[in-house]
């Protein structure tokens, strides 16, 4: 190899590994202006597992429901179109860093050509090695892009964890709302066939003359009632079946759907108390968030490393003769070295405004993390107050429950000794319907925000702690 190509070769490669200046500004701290604490006394447990760390399986005691949330991870196509995503920024990070390496290519070639002085055809064949139009990442315009992708990437495999977390709470709450929708009907059936069975003992009294032409009417509107009331529940649970289809994304065998409300199908213990609102950085969203700002950053610097000049090398080594069979005989090296150097004088303003846009692209993807970090915040606030809430809540309705129980037995009996109307007894009736119904809904919110709050918190994207 002859010195001015070592030369060329030592000094490319004393450029490349001597390292590059990065002109992009340091990532900006965000400021969501919250409480250190949520703003509502918790209570305290022994444990000290973050919710982050307790995987689905250990979350759920159903095993119903487990095995439904083990499909749709399986099936589901928003979450297949997420990992999909996560591929092709994989992908694109890949292209990115492979601008940072010199790309070296082998080419052969034939030239066959006349020239006007001689009468005959000349043959120029040629080997040769190189590499072509490889920049100097002098001020790191090459390495940033290449970091800009890279957490691109990272924010969108934090984008599938985020609809993996999605995904199992929507699961859970669609299982739920399917059982407590069947547990409705359940009880409409119940009340039906009462209040058919009334009916039919009120007609035959009516025959008899013992009741009067109102209190049948009464009895046919409370059978009509219930009948409109079972129609709709059935028509609620069919609709239940076919979104926990779609979210499983196949069909469900009928021995995973739940009979009825299944009241403990969540082990979340109470949150200790004084919980720092720092473990909402730890949720999937807001670590999307945080990355999409650090792209941006980096974004920023190769916005500013276009104002500088730019040397891109040209290169190779080789052989080349007249003869294909002397190719590679002595005396027939070529070699060639082009260094090219560029640059920018007037732009018209295009380096300016992508300068701007890319500064204008990491302010809002600052205020995207904030954003991200505040919905956090209030998220878990607003599960933390229903948990006391809620609780409070059920306990009443068990005792309204219990006492409508009682004051229906009571009008039953009053109106059997004939000292009440039947209009009396059909409001005692609906009262515990009402009661019973009510009873089932603050059930299902319960469970249905501790799905929630376990999601708020991050957990739910992993299958075991």
């Amino acid at each position: 190899m002859t010195k001015p190509v070592l030369t060329g070769l030592a000094l490319a490669t004393g450029l490349l590994l001597s390292g590059c200046a990065s002109l992009a500004p340091a990532v900006p701290a965000a400021n969501p202006q919250l409480a250190a604490d949520w703003p509502i006394p918790a209570a305290t447990h022994g444990g000290d597992t973050a919710v982050a760390d307790i995987g689905w399986r250990d979350f759920f005691t159903d095993p119903r429901l487990e095995s439904l949330i083990e499909q749709a991870l399986t099936n589901n196509r928003d979450l297949r179109v997420a990992l999909l995503n996560v591929e092709k920024a994989r992908a694109q990070y890949r292209i990115e860093r492979a601008d940072r390496l010199p790309s070296v290519a082998a080419s052969g070639g034939l030239e066959r050509g006349r020239l006007t002085t001689t009468n005959g055809v000349t043959d120029q064949y040629s080997a040769s090695l190189g590499i072509a139009e490889f920049e100097l990442d002098l001020f790191g315009r090459v390495r940033n892009l290449s970091e800009a992708s890279l957490n691109q990437y990272l924010a969108q495999e934090e984008a599938r964890r985020a609809a993996q977390l999605s995904l199992v709470a929507e699961v859970a709450n669609a299982y739920l709302t399917l059982a407590a929708d069947r547990r409705l009907v359940q009880l409409a059936e119940d009340t039906f066939d009462n209040r058919q069975r009334a009916l039919e003992l009120s007609e035959r009294r009516h025959q008899l003359g013992a009741v009067s032409g109102l209190d049948l009417s009464q009895a046919q509107t409370s059978v009509e009632t219930a009948r409109a009331d079972l129609a709709g529940f059935r028509g609620q649970v069919a609709q239940d079946i076919n979104a926990l289809t779609l979210l499983v994304g196949a069909p469900i065998a009928p021995e995973l759907l739940p009979e009825e409300v299944a009241f403990e199908v969540s082990g979340l213990q109470p949150l200790p108390a004084g919980l720092p609102s720092e473990v909402l950085l730890r949720r999937p969203d807001v670590q999307q968030a945080e990355y999409a700002l650090q792209a941006a950053s980096a974004n920023i610097g190769a916005a500013r490393a276009a104002f500088f000049p730019s040397i891109r090398l040209t290169g190779s080594i080789g052989t080349a003769s007249s003869e294909l069979d002397s190719l590679f005989d002595g005396g027939t090296r070529i070699w060639s070295f082009m260094p090219q150097l560029s640059l920018p004088i007037f732009q018209g303003g295009g380096l300016r405004a992508a300068l701007g846009m890319a500064r204008a692209e990491r302010d809002i993807a600052l205020a995207d993390y904030e954003n991200a970090i505040q919905s956090g915040f209030r998220e878990v606030a607003d599960a933390l107050v229903l948990t006391g809430s809620l609780a409070e809540q059920q306990a009443s309705q068990q005792a309204l429950v219990a006492a409508a129980g009682r004051a229906e037995q009571l009008s039953r009996a009053r109106y059997d000794a004939g000292r009440d109307s039947y209009l009396v007894l059909l409001d005692a009736e609906r009262t515990l319907y009402q009661a019973e119904q009510a009873l089932i809904n603050t059930r299902l919110a319960e469970q249905s925000n501790r799905v929630n709050l376990y999601k708020a918190l991050g957990g739910g994207w992993q299958a075991v702690d």
